[in-house]
């Protein structure tokens, strides 16, 4: 996929420019930040099945991964979170969290032991189906656009937003465990990181998420922009989303740190 987006300044037209937002929006929001991460990974609220099934189609078609083993590998980060058993430690250097990781398909298994993390997800065949069939979803999608819009519609829809999304998400995993602000007192790495939280849709308050994990709204103070929040909140209003878990203000005094804020 980084080679096919080289391809862009020669493919550029506005109609698969649009495209590639749309779908960073559609598989980048609404698959991986709502879908895989908050509902799936963290059960942060309930969606009735359809539309639960629906948003983590859209994270399959971001191209990493199938819902289970994606939701297993976060869960295994949160908890062995910046040690030797992390997935995608920071400790091992920025590199290695940010993408190194992926280039040993056995580092998982090795750090963590057999995916046994997600019995949630593998009772359910769609799941199941879903890790069967994986590579499948992404290319039929490529074939879609190449017979709506060409070369153009590949390039850009396919190449550049599979990519921009790739090191968007990937910043939460390294950005965010070096560069920020910690807010409260939770013993790891992980920061607060206000451009990561602008392109991921609210995943940058990292520092947020790691004190309360469960928690549906990552951007905790008005000002913290949290797009996926926002979505969530609306299905709230709308009767769609239900059990939306949110820290307490006893949770809160708890986790926070003597300090205001820690600046790094």
């Amino acid at each position: 996929m980084h080679v096919l987006s080289l391809f862009a300044p020669f493919h550029f037209n506005w109609p698969a420019f649009c495209v590639a937002l749309a779908l960073y929006v559609v598989t980048g929001l609404f698959g991986i930040t709502l879908s895989f991460h908050r509902n799936l990974s963290h059960r942060s609220f309930k969606l009735p099945k359809w539309l639960e099934y629906l948003f983590a189609y859209c994270g399959v078609l971001a191209l990493q991964g199938n819902p289970i083993d994606w939701v297993s590998t976060h869960r295994y980060h949160h908890q062995f979170c910046d040690s030797e058993r992390d997935p995608h430690s920071p400790t091992e250097g920025f590199w290695f969290s940010h993408m190194g990781w992926l280039f040993d398909t056995n580092s998982v298994i090795e750090r963590c032991g057999e995916p046994n993390n997600v019995g949630d997800l593998e009772k359910q065949s769609f799941y199941r189906f879903l890790r069967s069939t994986y590579i499948v979803h992404p290319f039929a999608l490529g074939a879609l656009l190449y017979a709506t819009g060409g070369f153009p519609f590949i390039v850009w829809g396919m190449g550049v937003r599979i990519v921009w999304v790739y090191h968007i998400t990937w910043f939460v995993n390294s950005a965010c465990h070096v560069w920020g602000n910690q807010a409260w007192n939770t013993k790891d790495l992980s920061r607060n990181n206000w451009w990561v939280a602008l392109l991921a849709f609210g995943e940058g308050w990292h520092n947020n998420h790691h004190a309360f994990e469960f928690s549906a709204r990552h951007g905790l103070e008005w000002w913290q922009l949290d797009m996926t929040w926002y979505v969530v909140r609306f299905l709230q209003a709308i009767g769609l989303a239900t059990d939306v878990k949110l820290p307490t203000e006893t949770q809160k005094q708890r986790m926070a740190l003597n300090s205001d804020i820690i600046a790094t």
